[in-house]
C-alpha cells in the first residue's frame, strides 16, 4: 500500500476542518431556532413541585427556582430564588417547563460547539498527533 503524501495530508486535514465548521454552523441554526421558540430560563434554573397543606387537605403547586436571587418579589424591592407558576398545567407552569427545556438544549449545543472550536484548534495548530516523550 502507498504511503500517503504530504498534500493527501494536507487535503485530508481540510475536509475535516470543513466538515467541523458545518456541524458548528447547523449546531448554531439550531440555537437561533431556539431563541425563536420562546423565553429561555436563566442558566441553572428548574421547576420544583411543592406541597401545601390546607384543612387536612393537601395542594401540589409548582415553581421556577434558581440557586441564587434573580426573581424581582412582587411586595418587595429584593430579589427571590423562586418564581410561583401555580398549578400542573397552568400557562405559565407550561412556558416555565419549556423555557427550562430550552436553556438545557442551549447549555448542551453550547458544550458541543466549544468541543468542536477545539478540534477546529488541534487541526489547524497540528497537535492532533504530538510525540510523546520517552519513560524511563
Amino acid at each position: 500500500m502507498p504511503r500517503p503524501r504530504a498534500n493527501d495530508a494536507e487535503q485530508d486535514k481540510l475536509a475535516r476542518f470543513e466538515r467541523i465548521k458545518k456541524a458548528i454552523t447547523a449546531l448554531e441554526k439550531q440555537q437561533t431556532l431556539l431563541l425563536k421558540q420562546g423565553e429561555m430560563a436563566v442558566s441553572g434554573a428548574w421547576v420544583a413541585r411543592y406541597q401545601v397543606r390546607q384543612n387536612l387537605k393537601k395542594y401540589w403547586y409548582y415553581k421556577l427556582q434558581v440557586p441564587i436571587p434573580y426573581f424581582q418579589c412582587a411586595t418587595s424591592s429584593k430579589l427571590s430564588k423562586y418564581k410561583h407558576l401555580g398549578k400542573a398545567g397552568t400557562q405559565e407552569h407550561l412556558d416555565a417547563v419549556m423555557s427550562v427545556f430550552r436553556r438545557s438544549v442551549w447549555d448542551e449545543i453550547q458544550r458541543i460547539i466549544h468541543t468542536l472550536d477545539d478540534c477546529l484548534l488541534d487541526i489547524s495548530s497540528g497537535s492532533e498527533q504530538e510525540s510523546e516523550e520517552a519513560q524511563d
